[in-house]
């Protein structure tokens, strides 16, 4: 968090970042996240990843699973969908 007060919202619950502020987020459901800038004033955020390709990724609260492939290799298209669980 460099600037701003946008909202983190984890499985314990939403909280307020401050500017300097760090967060970290482990894989599957404990490590959910979400960041949104509910003020009138910008945010600026840095985020670090240690994505790989290709990968999922779990959105509880619209009970689907997000893919996406190829995007770290610029001579294949890269695939981009979504999962939703029976």
């Amino acid at each position: 968090m460099i600037t701003g007060s946008p909202t983190l919202r984890t499985p314990e619950g939403e909280r307020e970042l401050e500017p300097w502020d760090i967060a970290w987020f482990v894989r599957g459901p404990n490590g959910t996240h979400g960041l949104r800038n509910d003020t009138d004033e910008p945010a600026r955020v840095v985020f670090f990843s240690t994505v790989s390709d290709p990968e999922l990724a779990v959105y509880p609260d619209e009970g689907k699973v997000g893919m996406i492939a190829g995007f770290t290799n610029p001579d294949v298209e890269t695939i981009r969908g979504w999962v939703e669980p029976k």
